[in-house]
Parts: structure tokens; C-alpha cells; sequence
């Protein structure tokens, strides 16, 4: 039962000098610490009271603890000794004041200590001894329930002052006593209302030693770099609406489920009262794989990795092949490399690495991967041939790695040989040769006599010795998966390039989404190895399954937490796939120029012509100001191909398309990679989005949505009508009225409407994929077999 303690009542006991503490001081503390008080008969918490304990204990300090006890210790005076028998008034009798329970401590220790004073000797016969106290406490009529007999208390002052020393010896001086069951009062009214008097006491000081280590040591808060207001209130000890409060406070508008970064809860953490510590969260990709820094002295010389580039038949394989004396080609169906092979010969003493990318349009992305990983640039030209598409998208992939690039003009036994012409195209791709003032590197070579090569292979060193390339041997490997395939008797098989550390045999290795133990390692000639360090190219199995081409690799020391890693980033891969994010768009251009993120714009041209394309790039670049430089890092004539998304999607650019369309599966590659393309069929449009973009004033209004793709089959003239093709709808479907273009090879012939759509001699509204149909043009007769149809909508975007 709690007992209620109004405030006049706590006004009352306290003294203030002389004089009782006035109510409106109990009530002016409540006011300013906790809950204004309506009267001074409210009754108080325990809370409450113990805020108005506090501040009085604080305001009211006293001088030296001698003055408490000034009136209570004294000499005290010789009493009276007279004897009665116990058995005649039993409930007269009056205890001696150190058996009195309801005494306390200080009181005991007082008569304890005057004993020969204030007791007399126990008799035989059953009386009890009565003493009058000579202390100013008074003393307290109590009923001895123990029953007939003489207690010899002589003999319990002598334990109880043995009990006492050691007590004091033990606790350094610090005496505590305690009560004894047999004094206890059964029944009695007045030491039960002690004992609650007393409990409340020990809670109330209990409270303000909460209190007061509450105020000296400050509640700690871990914040991470992202944390919701409500879990920061949580991990404050705070309310929600305290901290909502303190937030609004500070100009920040946020829910309880709202999230804040770190600055912001940390001013608000600090603001309240707290020690504010940052949460590094270690996930276990940080646990497993060893990102530190190498130490200078710990870093050696490594050998350079060199990658040969070119146009497909350039002989770029013919050219490894007389570095390395043996023949691969003949291998090799019709000429072409069917994967990326990775060597590692001498020159002079010195190791170099060479990796062989495939020239074929097929395998663009594997030199795309290439490009990434190596030191130097091998650009292998034919001097019979020239600068071809896919020389000009080496030379792209090369600057886009930012890697040098050293030009093999190869091919000079040839006496349609033409070096000059070639240094000549060179320097329209900014390549410009060091006989003319440039720092390209050029040398004539022919893979075939072997002219030159000995003096490619020595500025190939010299190159690699300018950029002083090292690595640390001695820590756990990682590298890069050249590539991987699935062998019938041998399981996954991988090529990996160690970049730094060195790979043993039994080393647990993780790649992507692969995890594994090397069980075998072998050289480009086949040869077993039982470690490679830095820039060697192995060929290992033992993963658990193929893993991608272009990921990196690490070599790991718990193999089970290496699974729980890639487990994890199968999770995270699902999850980017259904909600992907984009790298860059023409939406977003100026958010990310605002931010600081943005410092070159790159942006891929793609026209039907090349005075076309020319004149784009020229009216973009000029479209650079001091805060963002545009730069056209690929510019060709054609389709947009799968190879330019690759490149896009590698250097974060935007597709430019002037009068062509992408292929099918360059469309499919840009959506799962989200790249943005763009088409255009005049150049001031283009020129003024780029722009408009960059100025963060673009507001698209409509967004094409397509509706499905036709076939011409056959063309024939209608008498009246015109031209009607006679067409099969490849997938979706045509409908009348809508928007089409005509393709021929990929590039726009038509930008118009669908004016009439026929299935035999009926018009319909539309034809579904798989069916036949006939479609006139408004405006337009120029139609020829194999031209596809792409019918499109134009929606309106809500803005």
C-alpha cells in the first residue's frame, strides 16, 4: 500500500533554520524539474519526491557530520539498578535500550558501548531488569515474548562486540550491524510502520544515486551511418517525441520511421546528452577478404601484363605465336581465337604477361574484360588494311582502362605496305606518333619474318619500367578470372591472372559467386604448379561452379564463411535484378553534377553516316563547361550493337543514336544493364537535351513504348493505293494508326505512321505476332524485301 506524502506534509518535516520549509518552495522545485504541481495538498510520487530530495539535499549541505550527532552522543549519567520479578508484572517491564529493536544503529552502538551503565547483572531467579535511559532518545515501552528464564546478556554483548571488531576489520573501519531475530518485534504496530519508513528511505536513496550516476556518466550511443529516429530514440533512452521534438528543433522534418544520416543524429545525440560513438559495421565480405594497404618495403617489382588488340586477321595471334615459338593458329577455327588465351614469356631476363583478346565481333565483350586488367596496350594494325571498326573500338576500350597504347604496324613484308597512311589515321583517334611530336609509340613489325618485334618487345619493357609496376608477394592472392568454361571430364575450369599475393595449391578461393579449392594450378604450357604470385596466368579447378569472366578472386581462409559470402551475394544479384539501378541518365545528369559526382560526361555516337557521327561528336564536345566536360569516347557508323552497350555500361556513358536503331540483342543488353540510349534524326534535338540535361531543366514528356516488329516478305504496287508490303509480324503486334519507322540493315529509312493495315482483303485494327498482313505508308513508297517495321506508341509521361 503506497503511502500518500502531500506537499505541505513534505514542507512540514523539513526544517529550514528554525522555521518549516514553506510549501511554495516544495512547489516552485516541482515546477522547475518535473510536473508543475495543481495544489499543495497533490500527494507526490516517488519520482517526484525524489526530485525534491535531491535539490534540498544539494541546497542544504551541512558543515561537518560532528553536528548531527552534537545532541545524541553525551556522557551519560549513572541510573538507578532495582530488581522485580519477572513473572509478577511481565508488561511492565522495560527493555534496556540495546534490546530495543525500533532503536538505531548509532543508537545501539551508543549503549553497546555504556553497557556496565545501562544494564544490570542477569539474577537466577526469573525477574527481568528494568534501566532507565540516559540518552535524550526516549525509550519505548516493549513487550518481552520470550518466555520464563534468565538470559545471561553479558554473554551476547561479548559476541556481539566480537561480531563487531571483525566486522570493522574486515570492511576497513566501516561498521554494519546486524538486526537479530530474537529482538524482533512479532505484532508490534510501531516497528512495523518503522520498517516501511525505512524501506521507503533506502529507495528514495537509492533513486538519487541513479540520479547522480545518470548525471556524471552520460548514456553512450553506438550510431551507425544510416539510423531511424525512432531506434535512435530507442538507443538514447529517449522518447520518440523527444526526439522528434529535438529534430524540429534543428530544421530536420522527420517521423519515427524516417531515416537520418550520421551528422544529423549524431548534433541530435549529442544536443540530449549523450556520448556519441560511430558503429562500424563489419559485414564479412570485410571479415574474410583482406583489403589493407601495402607497405612500401613490402612491395617488389611485378611483370606487366600486356594485352594485344586489333581488327580480326590483323594477326595478332600470329604475333604471340613467334614471341612464344610455337604454333597455336592452325588450332584455331578459321584463324580466329576462340578464348582469351594468357601467356607469360622472357624478354631478355624479363617476364612479361600476354594476354591474347579474340578480334572477332563476337567476343568484344572478353576485350572489353581484357582492356581492364592489363598494364599496356599492344594495337596490332595491318599496314595493307588500315584503321578498321573494330581498331577504332580497341583504341576506345584501351583509353576508356586508361592504359598506353603501343601500335604494331604489322604486316610490312607486304609490298602494299603503307606505314605513313596509318600514322596518318592514327592521329584522327588521338594517337599521335612520337616521330611526329606525339608520345605513341609506333613500331613497324611483320609477324611472319619476325621484323621489329625484338624492338616492340623492348619498349613494351621500357613502358612497364616507366609506370614502376610492384606487387606484395607474401599475402593472400586476388586477381581476376580470365575466363571459365565447363569441362566434361574435369569440371569448372578457370584462367586466373594473380595481381598481387601468390596462389597455392589448397588455397580456398572465392570468385563472384564461386567458391572453391584449387586442386590442381597449371601454366599456359600445361605444366603443374604449386603457387604463382603476382601477374602469373593459371589455369585452375576445383570450384564448386563456373564462375564469371572479369570477376576478381580471392584467396580466403575459412572456407565456410566463403559460402556464407557468396550466398549472400546471390541474394543481393536477385535483388539488383528486380530492382535495378541506373549508372547514368540524361533525368539525373544534373542531380549527380549538383552532388559532385559528375566531372566528365561520357557519351557514345552512333550515326548512319560518318559526316553524321563526326558532327555530333564535334557538337557535343562543345557542349563542355568548367563544372562538367563532355567527351565522346566512341564514335562509329552502324547499329548499335551489343558491343557499344558493353562499353557503356563499362565507363558509365550514354548511347547517342543519330538515324539508327539497336539490335535485338544490343536492346535486351541495355535494359539489363541500364544503360540509357538515345535516338535522334536531327542533331539539334540531340545537341538541345544533352544540354537542357546539364542545365537540370530536362522534363521528359512522353516515353516510347513498343509494340512489336514486321517483316517485308514481299512488296507489290496496288493501282490507286501505291506500295504495299506484304509482311509477317515477327513478335507483338502492328496496329493501325500507330507510329513506325522502317529499318534497312539497322539503319532509320522512315519515320512515319502505319496508314493502313489489311489481313487478306479486310481492315483491321491490328495483327497479332505470328500472322500475315499488308501495310501502306502515308507519304512513302521506298519499300523493299528484308526491311523491318517497328511499330511504337508515344505515352505521356505525368510530370
Amino acid at each position: 500500500m503506497m503511502i500518500k506524502y502531500p506537499i505541505h506534509k513534505v514542507a512540514k518535516d523539513f526544517k529550514k533554520g528554525s522555521k518549516e520549509l514553506p510549501s511554495k518552495e516544495v512547489m516552485d522545485i516541482l515546477t522547475q524539474y518535473g510536473h508543475p504541481p495543481k495544489n499543495h495538498m497533490q500527494p507526490l510520487t516517488d519520482q517526484e519526491l525524489s526530485i525534491v530530495f535531491e535539490y534540498l539535499t544539494q541546497h542544504n549541505q551541512i558543515d561537518s557530520i560532528e553536528s548531527v550527532y552534537a545532541d545524541v552522543y553525551h556522557d551519560a549519567k549513572p541510573a538507578a539498578k532495582q530488581a522485580a520479578p519477572a513473572a509478577a508484572k511481565p508488561q511492565q517491564a522495560k527493555a534496556a535500550p540495546a534490546q530495543q529493536h525500533s532503536q538505531s544503529a548509532q543508537s545501539n552502538h551508543a549503549q553497546a558501548h555504556n553497557k556496565g551503565q545501562q544494564q544490570a547483572p542477569a539474577a537466577k531467579q526469573p525477574q527481568q531488569t528494568v534501566t532507565q535511559p540516559t540518552s535524550r532518545i526516549p525509550a519505548k515501552k516493549v513487550v518481552d515474548t520470550r518466555g520464563g528464564g534468565s538470559v545471561n546478556l553479558d554473554k551476547y554483548d561479548e559476541r556481539l562486540e566480537s561480531f563487531t571488531s571483525e566486522k570493522t576489520q574486515d570492511r576497513g573501519g566501516k561498521q554494519k550491524f546486524q538486526g537479530r531475530n530474537a529482538q524482533r518485534q512479532r505484532g508490534g504496530k510501531q516497528a512495523g510502520s518503522f520498517g516501511n519508513k525505512r524501506r521507503q528511505e533506502e529507495q528514495d536513496r537509492l533513486r538519487r544515486l541513479q540520479l547522480e550516476i545518470a548525471k556524471k556518466a552520460p548514456v553512450k550511443v553506438m550510431i551507425p551511418d544510416e539510423i531511424s529516429v525512432g531506434e535512435l530514440a530507442s538507443r538514447m533512452k529517449k522518447t520518440g517525441a523527444e526526439v522528434v521534438k529535438c529534430l524540429i528543433k534543428n530544421g530536420v522534418m522527420a517521423s519515427l520511421s524516417d531515416v537520418i544520416d550520421y551528422d544529423t543524429a549524431a548534433i541530435i545525440a549529442e544536443e540530449m546528452g549523450c556520448k556519441v560513438e560511430k558503429e562500424v559495421v563489419v559485414t564479412i565480405e570485410e571479415k574474410l577478404i583482406d583489403t589493407t594497404e601495402d607497405k612500401e618495403e613490402d612491395l617488389v617489382p611485378r611483370a606487366p601484363v600486356v594485352v594485344v588488340m586489333g581488327h580480326v586477321d590483323h594477326g595478332k595471334t600470329s604475333l604471340l605465336d613467334y614471341i612464344r615459338h610455337a604454333n597455336v593458329v592452325s588450332g584455331e577455327a578459321g584463324g580466329i581465337t576462340q578464348h582469351i588465351g594468357a601467356y607469360q614469356v622472357n624478354v631478355k631476363g624479363s617476364p612479361v604477361t600476354f594476354l591474347d583478346t579474340p578480334g572477332h565481333e563476337a567476343f568484344t565483350a572478353m576485350r572489353a574484360r581484357g582492356a581492364m586488367i592489363t598494364d599496356v596496350a599492344i594495337l596490332v594494325v595491318a599496314a595493307d588494311d588500315g584503321i578498321m571498326p573494330q581498331t577504332v573500338e580497341s583504341i576506345n576500350h584501351a583509353k576508356a582502362a586508361e592504359i598506353p597504347i603501343i601500335v604494331a604496324i604489322n604486316k610490312m613484308d607486304k609490298p602494299t605496305a603503307n606505314p605513313d597512311r596509318i600514322m596518318q589515321q592514327l592521329t584522327e583517334y588521338e594517337l599521335v606518333p612520337e616521330e611526329w611530336g606525339g608520345d605513341t609509340i609506333i613500331c613497324p613489325i611483320s609477324a611472319k619474318t619476325g621484323q621489329g618485334i625484338d624492338n616492340l618487345l623492348d619498349m613494351v619493357v621500357l613502358t612497364a619500367e616507366m609506370r614502376e609496376l610492384k606487387a606484395n608477394p607474401n599475402r593472400a592472392a586476388h586477381g581476376a578470372v580470365i575466363e571459365a568454361r565447363l569441362d566434361k571430364g574435369r569440371g569448372p575450369v578457370a584462367t586466373l591472372l594473380v595481381q598481387n599475393g601468390t596462389l597455392h595449391q589448397g588455397d580456398v578461393i572465392i570468385a563472384g559467386t564461386a567458391v572453391g579449392r584449387v586442386r590442381a594450378m597449371t601454366d599456359a604450357r600445361g605444366k603443374k604448379l604449386a603457387e604463382a604470385g603476382p601477374s602469373v596466368p593459371v589455369e585452375i579447378i576445383g570450384m564448386g561452379e563456373v564462375p564469371g569472366a572479369g570477376d576478381e578472386f580471392h584467396a580466403v581462409a575459412d572456407e565456410r564463411m566463403a559460402r556464407e559470402l557468396v550466398e549472400q551475394r546471390k541474394h543481393e544479384q536477385k535483388a539488383a535484378a528486380a530492382n535495378p539501378v541506373g549508372k547514368v541518365s540524361l533525368e539525373d545528369l544534373f542531380s549527380q553534377i549538383q552532388a559532385g559526382e559528375m566531372k566528365n560526361l561520357n557519351i557514345i555516337v552512333k550515326a548512319d553516316v560518318q559526316g553524321s557521327a563526326e558532327a555530333v561528336k564535334a557538337s557535343l564536345e562543345k557542349l563542355s563547361n568548367e563544372e562538367v566536360r563532355v567527351r565522346v569516347i566512341h564514335c562509329a557508323v552502324g547499329a548499335i550493337s551489343e558491343s557499344d552497350v558493353m562499353l557503356a555500361s563499362t565507363s558509365g556513358a550514354i548511347i547517342v543514336g543519330f538515324n539508327v536503331r539497336p539490335d535485338a540483342n544490343a536492346k535486351e543488353s541495355a535494359a539489363r544493364m541500364n544503360v540509357d540510349m538515345r535516338m535522334y534524326r536531327v542533331i539539334y534535338d540531340a545537341i538541345n537535351e544533352v544540354e537542357t540535361a546539364m542545365k537540370g531543366m530536362l522534363t521528359p514528356k512522353f516515353k516510347e513504348v513498343d509494340l512489336g516488329r514486321a517483316e517485308v516478305r514481299s512488296v507489290f504496287k496496288i493501282t490507286g493505293v501505291g506500295m504495299v508490303a506484304g509482311c509477317y509480324v515477327l513478335d507483338g503486334k502492328m496496329q493501325r494508326g500507330a507510329q513506325m519507322r522502317l529499318l534497312r540493315d539497322n539503319i532509320v529509312i522512315y519515320d512515319g505512321a502505319i496508314a493502313s493495315l489489311q489481313r487478306f482483303k479486310d481492315s483491321v485494327k491490328e495483327v497479332a505476332a505470328g500472322y500475315e498482313c499488308g501495310i501502306t505508308f502515308e507519304k512513302f513508297q521506298d519499300i523493299k524485301e528484308g526491311d523491318i517495321i517497328e511499330a511504337f506508341l508515344m505515352e505521356q509521361i505525368q510530370v
